[in-house]
């Protein structure tokens, strides 16, 4: 049976409390960084990477300007963290779902690990635009970003193929470039969900996504 992750908790945006309070300098750093990296997030998602401004970003996050500078040199800078932030969120979450198919077969570790990543996009538009649709307007940096996260997609393919393998040793070999190709046409599958505005459509692809895995694994 596919499993889904629950409903995703992530820190809210808030303002600082005003006044004397007993927090660090330290504390007010960490505060101030993740609000700037959710407030991008939300900006992105919201508006696009080019319209997007630090003002934005800094009215959502609730922070002075200056304060955004002291984290990031500019606009770029804190696109490409808040891209790292959502990358290791999403990768983390989707280790926690797949983690309940731990034992089964390796059909069944393949459906809860897509299931599960396809559902931390959905529960998550933010970080899904900024992962697969907003990253490609953002600059060379933001792209290498990119493609240390599609590395790790086919690092992910690649482990389950391995598994296919030990369990079924007459299944045919894969080529290399076959990971890069299975990847990238997920990374597209995903961005034309994302492009028509409804990110929750992304819970129905595990079905043609495993369909095409097991099909390219030899294992239909």
């Amino acid at each position: 049976m596919a499993t889904q992750t629950a409903p995703l908790q992530l820190p809210s945006i808030r303002r600082l409390p005003s006044g004397r309070h007993r927090l660090s300098r330290e504390d007010v750093h960490q505060s101030q960084r993740q609000r700037l990296l959710l407030a991008m997030l939300s900006a992105v998602h919201e508006r696009g990477y080019r319209r997007t401004t630090v003002t934005d970003v800094v009215a959502k996050a609730s922070v002075s300007r200056s304060s955004f500078y002291e984290h990031f040199t500019d606009k770029e800078a804190c696109f490409v963290a808040s891209y790292g932030f959502a990358m290791d969120y999403v990768f983390a979450q989707t280790q926690a779902g797949a983690d309940a198919a731990l034992g089964g077969t390796w059909r069944e570790r393949t459906r809860a690990d897509t299931t599960a990543h396809l559902d931390v996009l959905a529960s998550e538009p933010a970080m899904a635009v900024t992962l697969h649709l907003e990253v490609l307007a953002a600059g060379p940096v933001a792209l290498e970003h990119r493609a240390q996260m599609l590395g790790l997609l086919a690092a992910r393919f690649a482990k389950f193929n391995d598994l296919a393998h030990a369990a079924e040793p007459d299944l045919p070999s894969i080529p290399p470039a076959a990971y890069a190709l299975y990847t990238g046409g997920l990374d597209e599958l995903i961005r034309d969900r994302l492009r028509t505005g409804k990110p929750e459509d992304l819970r129905q692809l595990p079905g043609p996504v495993l369909d095409a895995t097991f099909a390219l694994f030899g294992a239909t």
